[in-house]
């Protein structure tokens, strides 16, 4: 546990710039393993579905359901590859840490990228943008303007404030729940590795904790399409 990430600076006009090549590692990981499984799932499509196809389509059901509750179907269905990726994309990096961390001089490597406040609160804040996009563009600038003045004109602040809080929230619940289980899987490895009594002991702790961060991680990504489409809906909606 006794390691750094992987900084690096690079000097742009005049300005030194930090890079975590941890983290560029690791989103690259994340993106080619989901576009490897849509190619793989959507390779040999059939109208009966079997093995692989199979998956993907319920996929793509479970996220056209999560729309539907939350909005109309013909003002949802714009954002179903949006939930797709989403989903796929966040479930891949929560599970990118669980079997192992990679370190390399002190320095950390390999881990899931959700597990840095950097990468959720990125994922919020084009969230959170996107959504006011879209408000404007469904609605006018008019008519999704008075939201922020509704029901009365001193609540402007206010609404502003509500969406600096929703993106920290939305990106650090996803952070804690992920970095949390890491550090625990970090903590249960550490004591293994220092006997072979200890290895015995955490064993089944480990293989116990495993288990429950894949739940942890499924659950978090659902979490995160269900928010994103709440907030969607709320600011698409002409009712509001």
């Amino acid at each position: 546990m006794d390691h750094e990430a992987p900084i690096r600076e690079v000097e742009l006009f005049g300005l030194v710039i930090p890079f975590n090549l941890s983290n560029i590692l690791m989103i690259t990981v994340a993106s080619i393993i989901v576009f490897l499984i849509a190619v793989l799932c959507t390779r040999t499509l059939a109208m009966k579905p079997t093995g692989a196809q199979n998956f993907i389509e319920w996929v793509v059901d479970f996220v056209r359901g999560i729309i539907k509750s939350n909005m109309d179907w013909k003002e949802g269905a714009r954002f179903h590859i949006l939930g797709l990726t989403l989903i796929m994309y966040i479930f891949v990096s929560n599970m990118l840490g669980l079997p192992f961390a990679l370190t390399f001089n002190h320095e950390l490597w390999w881990k899931s990228p959700t597990a840095d406040p950097v990468i959720t609160l990125t994922l919020s804040t084009m969230i959170i943008v996107l959504t006011n996009v879209y408000g404007v563009k469904l609605n006018g600038m008019k008519q999704y303007g008075k939201q922020f003045f509704s029901p009365f004109p001193i609540m402007f602040p206010f609404k502003v404030v509500e969406e600096f809080a929703n993106t920290l929230t939305f990106g650090l619940r996803l952070y804690g729940n992920i970095y949390a289980g890491e550090i625990l899987l970090a903590m249960l490895a550490a004591a293994g590795s220092a006997s072979i009594f200890g290895g015995v002991l955490s064993f089944i702790p480990l293989m116990a904790w495993q288990g429950f961060s894949i739940f942890v991680g499924a659950i978090q990504a659902f979490i995160f399409l269900m928010l994103t489409m709440v907030y969607m809906a709320h600011k698409v909606s002409h009712d509001h």
